[in-house]
């Protein structure tokens, strides 16, 4: 499994977890080497199965150093919303991927980004941050323009939605304001703890403020795009 841009890690780690032969794959140095070190911690505490493995690569999303086929499956968890030529590293993620493979693909939902940009023209305007707004309809027609077959989507992290809107509203680099602190005390204590109330109410409102979007594919046992076999 590849986790392309994979931050910090936590679908990483989980997929190592899980038994799978994974990849973190990042241009970030930094958060590769807390990454690294965590899945050395991992294995010295026999977090996951003896048959697992998981390493760390650095490299541009536009032009991965994997073969064509790699991989079984691919999670790219909001990094298409920070990366101007998008459909170049759709691409990338076709190629890599096996054909039957799967994918799961994430960006930030339309209307709680669209309220973070009317809030702060820092959260966007700042180096890496989100330069675009997906609709969901436009996020599909991307990808099956690229060749993937469409599958099933959701929404997730409603919770985190309102934590996003204060920081917007008292400034992005501002996580001493009282109410971004206790709501982020508020976010840890619930992913902790997975009380059923919280669990519950973030279920009911992610159809509506669902702070991302998860969209579904797969890559055909025979290509659609041109020049690939279709």
């Amino acid at each position: 499994m590849l986790d392309l841009g994979c931050g910090g890690g936590r679908h990483a780690f989980e997929a190592y977890r899980r038994g799978g032969h994974v990849v973190a794959f990042d241009q970030n140095e930094n958060d590769l080497a807390d990454v690294a070190a965590m899945f050395a911690a991992m294995r010295a505490e026999g977090e996951a199965p003896a048959t697992a493995d998981a390493e760390t690569v650095k490299g541009d999303a536009l032009d991965m150093p994997f073969d064509d086929a790699s991989f079984d499956r691919v999670i790219a968890a909001e990094i298409f919303e920070h990366i101007p030529h998008d459909t170049r590293a759709m691409a990338e993620l076709y190629r890599v991927l096996r054909p039957g493979g799967l994918a799961a693909v994430t960006v930030p939902s339309w209307l709680p980004e669209r309220l973070c940009w009317a809030l702060s023209e820092e959260y966007h305007t700042n180096e890496g941050g989100h330069i675009r707004i997906y609709t969901r309809a436009e996020l599909e027609a991307k990808l099956k323009a690229t060749g993937f077959e469409i599958g099933p989507h959701h929404h997730a992290h409603a919770l985190h939605t309102p934590y996003w809107w204060l920081k917007c509203a008292v400034g992005p680099g501002d996580d001493e304001h009282p109410l971004v602190r206790n709501y982020h005390r508020l976010l840890v204590w619930d992913m902790l703890q997975a009380p059923r109330v919280t669990r519950t109410a973030e279920r009911l409102l992610n159809p509506v403020i669902g702070k991302s979007v998860v969209v579904y594919l797969r890559r055909p046992h025979r290509g659609t795009r041109s020049g690939d076999g279709g």
